[in-house]
């Protein structure tokens, strides 16, 4: 692990911790999506190091949470998100291999759409959805989180749609992150793709999102939650933006 690998990645990942701090959104698709379009590490590599970082956060938000869920949903969820994960897995590594324009342009895709769905202010529905819809959701969500360790924008969208309270939904989200993470990293430990450049990355970037949650709590900026979430959205609709532009120029080449 060389410093001009290091020190560039930790500076995204301050970067994306602050912000996800801040703006509530973003931190794995930020880290994700800047350090491919720099060039600072591929991305299996540091998806692999995003699921490493949920692991760890979701191990410290994730008890006490479970009495809240709505567990009939979940298991809809879960049967769709855990086969889709490893699918997802399987898919980076083939796109990896023979692919790597239009990885590029699914990690594009997925981020402006990220930032796109903040705009979309999901209604509440009278009734609970199907165990189909929550399972399609959980397929989806598996492929994004097995592609890129982000499985975040379906199953958000899906959740905050259920007449469910707000309790109910946060604490099922994070148990749905913290399944899809802990999958992800033992997949890929079977895989014998846990290296010691992933192991590393992980070590040092930990403690800088501690460092850079602290600061954000301890001295956000003077701006009102919705100027915040304007950011928040803009920021990841032109990270989106810009990889498939490069993506695009590259296929064209």
């Amino acid at each position: 692990m060389t410093p001009e690998t290091l020190l560039p990645f930790l500076a995204v990942t301050a970067l994306a911790g602050y912000f996800q701090t801040v703006t509530g959104f973003g931190l794995g698709m930020i880290v994700i999506g800047l350090t491919s379009s720099l060039g600072i590490a591929s991305v299996a590599t540091v998806a692999a190091v995003v699921s490493l970082q949920m692991v760890v956060n979701s191990a410290v938000a994730l008890p006490g949470k479970l009495q809240h869920v709505h567990w009939p949903a979940v298991r809809a969820v879960i049967i769709g998100l855990l086969p889709a994960i490893v699918g997802g897995v399987l898919l980076l590594d083939y796109l990896s291999a023979s692919a790597s324009n239009l990885l590029q342009l699914a990690l594009g895709c997925l981020i402006l759409y990220g930032g796109a769905s903040m705009l979309l202010q999901p209604s509440r529905q009278m009734s609970l959805s199907s165990s189909t819809s929550f399972f399609v959701s959980g397929v989806l969500s598996g492929l994004c989180g097995g592609l890129f360790a982000t499985p975040g924008p379906p199953l958000i969208y899906q959740c905050y749609r259920q007449p469910l309270p707000l309790i109910g939904i946060s604490s099922m989200l994070i148990l749905f992150f913290s399944l899809t993470s802990l999958v992800r990293t033992l997949f890929i430990s079977f895989q014998g793709q846990l290296d010691t450049e992933i192991l590393v990355l992980a070590a040092w970037s930990i403690p800088v999102i501690a460092v850079t949650t602290y600061i954000g709590r301890r001295f956000p900026p003077a701006l009102s939650a919705q100027v915040m979430q304007r950011v928040a959205m803009l920021t990841l609709i032109g990270l989106g933006g810009s990889i498939l532009i490069e993506a695009g120029l590259v296929m064209m080449a």
